[in-house]
Parts: structure tokens; C-alpha cells; sequence
């Protein structure tokens, strides 16, 4: 057979170089095994083999999932053992949380990115979502959540309240913990008192001189710095 016959063979009938392929590619998918195919339970799914009846087993004893152990029941709730709202930031892991520019700096952009837009940036609950008709959101300004303990402004954003989600899936611990910092600190700048403030700000906001006896409160006591409310 010369390569003129077996050209004029192929024109002829197109299709014959074809069925070899098809029947190569029959063959290779009846030996395909992949990892759907193999024996395996679905979640939840009943077993008739196992103790109980219960494909998922149990947890060896004394089984920790890393970096998801939860022990510091305060940091990780926002309330004293009592169950009362803790009124300072709770230490992590016996380490205090320093209240510093660099937390309410952090606190301030969570905020602004998760609380804002219904919050509004000041805190007084008539963010730009409420504004386009959204429910009314929480003002912080009023004196039933200036004088709650901040551990309730963590656990809100935890757990939800109202038409409010919880928001644990997309803010950290750590972060919740700043926010609820920056939200003490939108308090204070509403309702602070010159005599609040350190020497030297009230200086530059009066134009007096500062007395030796005229201080702020100290990092971490009273209202300015984040504890219980003091009487103006």
C-alpha cells in the first residue's frame, strides 16, 4: 500500500484514525480511581461498626487544639468570675494590657473599619448606614453605657445584642479588646473635664500655666484611664 492509497483511504472515511483514541480514553476512565471513590463516612453519618453507632470518634483525653485553648475565662468573656462586666482591660496570659497610643491606635482603625458605619466615628450611633435607613444603632454617649464596665462593649461585640451580629469571626481578641479601649476613650473626650487633662494639654488648651497640683489621672485608675466613672 503506497502513501497515495492511504491518503485517498483517509479522505474517504475521516473518522476512522478516530475510534483508537475514543476507545484509549474508555479504557483509561475505567481505571481511574480517585479519592472520592474511596470508602469514607459523611459528617455525622451513622456507623454500624463503631461504639454508639457514631462514625466521628472522640477525642483522646486530655486533647488540646492548638492555639485555640481558652483557659483565661475573664479575657476571653469580658466578666469576672462573679459574672459581672470587668471595668479594666483584663491581663492576657497573666501579662497586662498597657492602655498606649499604639492600643487605642489599633482600636481606633477596627473601630472605624467594623463599628463606623453604624456607630458613626464619634460613637453617637447615627452612622452612615443608619443615616440610609438602617435601625437605630447604640450611642455610646448615654450614661447607661458610659458607666457599664468595658468588658460589656467586649462581650457585644462577642456575642451580638439586637440587630447587632456578633462579630468574633472577624475581630480578633486582642482587637476587640482595643476597640472597646478607643470606645472608653470617644467616652472621656465627650464628657472629660479640663481638670482631667495632664498639665501641659491643659496649658496649650487654656493658655494658663500649670500648677504643680493640677495632674491627670493615672494610666489605668479612674475614668480617664479606663475604670469606673468619677463624679464630676
Amino acid at each position: 500500500m503506497n502513501t497515495e492509497r492511504i491518503l485517498r483511504m483517509r479522505r474517504s472515511n475521516p473518522r476512522r484514525g478516530l475510534f483508537p483514541l475514543v476507545a484509549l480514553a474508555i479504557l483509561a476512565a475505567g481505571c481511574r480511581q480517585d479519592m472520592h471513590d474511596a470508602p469514607r463516612y459523611d459528617p455525622l453519618e451513622r456507623s454500624s461498626i463503631a461504639p454508639g453507632e457514631r462514625s466521628a470518634r472522640d477525642f483522646v483525653p486530655g486533647t488540646i487544639a492548638r492555639g485555640h485553648l481558652r483557659a483565661d475565662t475573664v479575657y476571653y468573656s469580658g466578666k469576672n468570675l462573679d459574672g459581672s462586666w470587668v471595668t479594666e482591660l483584663p491581663p492576657r496570659d497573666g501579662v497586662a494590657t498597657p492602655i498606649d497610643r499604639r492600643l487605642l491606635e489599633r482600636g481606633r482603625e477596627r473601630f472605624d473599619i467594623f463599628c463606623s458605619p453604624c456607630h458613626s466615628r464619634v460613637g453617637d450611633g447615627n452612622g452612615m448606614i443608619v443615616r440610609r435607613g438602617y435601625k437605630q444603632a447604640g450611642n455610646f454617649h448615654v450614661d447607661r453605657l458610659r458607666t457599664v464596665g468595658v468588658g460589656y462593649f467586649y462581650d457585644v461585640m462577642t456575642n451580638g445584642f439586637g440587630q447587632m451580629p456578633a462579630y468574633a469571626a472577624q475581630i480578633k481578641p486582642e482587637d476587640r479588646w482595643a476597640i472597646a479601649a478607643y470606645v472608653r476613650a470617644l467616652q472621656f473626650a465627650q464628657h472629660a473635664r479640663l481638670a482631667d487633662l495632664p498639665g501641659d494639654a491643659r496649658q496649650a488648651l487654656s493658655g494658663a500655666p500649670a500648677t504643680e497640683g493640677q495632674k491627670g489621672p493615672a494610666p489605668g485608675s479612674g475614668w480617664g484611664g479606663f475604670g469606673s466613672e468619677e463624679t464630676p
